[in-house]
């Protein structure tokens, strides 16, 4: 591969995924999509310099790559590189998994702070919506101010533990009203601002005579590598096969 094909490449990757970056993903900020393309960006970058080198190392020596007939190198080796080779989105799930945890360690220390109505400061107190909001502010995660416009963010989930993650959002309420809002935490647990106890804690789903409990409306999630996923399998097949081709263009040596 040439330095002008190198430089195309660089140059398609990075718009690409920006371009199909999916407008309607909840609570990802102008600045996460300019990351996002940066990193595809870079994703391409990453093995550029060393095939233009490599290249240029070769022609320099007088050196030709060695084609099939010239060389006996075993498939199992190249199979086992190709296995443990990174995808471009192979560490999506566990990027978003350690985000979740992340949400958990921030909720967890907002444990005690007071419960005020309307509240929004921290160091005077807060009500539900204004801590969930809080918590995922900490990340970027633009969230609206009140339960009832948060309870319609990101996707519902089954009322499933077997299919709730840590980060996702309860919702309690009654009919069509949401009046509470909290973070479930794994293992039937969340936390949220207790109107009755007055300040922040973590309580369990196995309560179920609790008033509240017996409110529980919905899951929602708005941290999901799912949709993520789906919506840039295009672009991932992309650069794997970019990073495919530049890998091809080095001498055997060199894998």
């Amino acid at each position: 591969m040439c330095f002008a094909e190198i430089w195309v490449t660089l140059m398609v990757c990075g718009p690409v995924a920006f371009t199909f970056y999916p407008p309607d993903v909840p609570l990802v900020s102008a600045r996460q999509r300019t990351t996002f393309a940066a990193t595809a960006f870079a994703l391409a970058a990453l093995v550029a310099p060393a095939s233009a080198f490599a290249q240029v190392g070769a022609s320099s020596a007088g050196e030709s790559r060695p084609n099939a007939a010239e060389t006996n190198t075993s498939a199992m080796p190249r199979l086992a590189v190709d296995a443990a080779r990174p995808r471009a989105f192979s560490g999506l799930a566990a990027s978003v998994g350690a985000l979740r945890d992340s949400l958990v360690s921030r909720a967890r220390e907002s444990i005690g702070i007071k419960y005020v109505f309307g509240g929004t400061d921290p160091l005077r107190g807060l009500d539900c919506s204004a801590l969930i909001k809080h918590v995922l502010s900490a990340f970027d995660i633009s969230l609206p101010r009140t339960a009832q416009e948060q309870a319609r963010m990101g996707r519902s989930i089954p009322k499933d533990r077997e299919q709730m993650k840590p980060g996702d959002l309860l919702t309690f309420g009654t009919g069509k009203r949401v009046t509470h809002i909290g973070m479930y935490v794994g293992e039937g647990r969340f936390i949220h601002a207790s109107t009755s106890k007055k300040r922040v804690i973590e309580s369990t789903l196995d309560q179920t005579a609790s008033s509240l409990v017996k409110q529980w409306k919905d899951v929602r999630r708005v941290i999901d590598s799912d949709l993520v996923a789906s919506r840039y399998g295009g672009v991932a097949a992309i650069l794997d096969a970019v990073r495919d081709s530049l890998r091809d263009t080095l001498p055997d040596s060199g894998r």
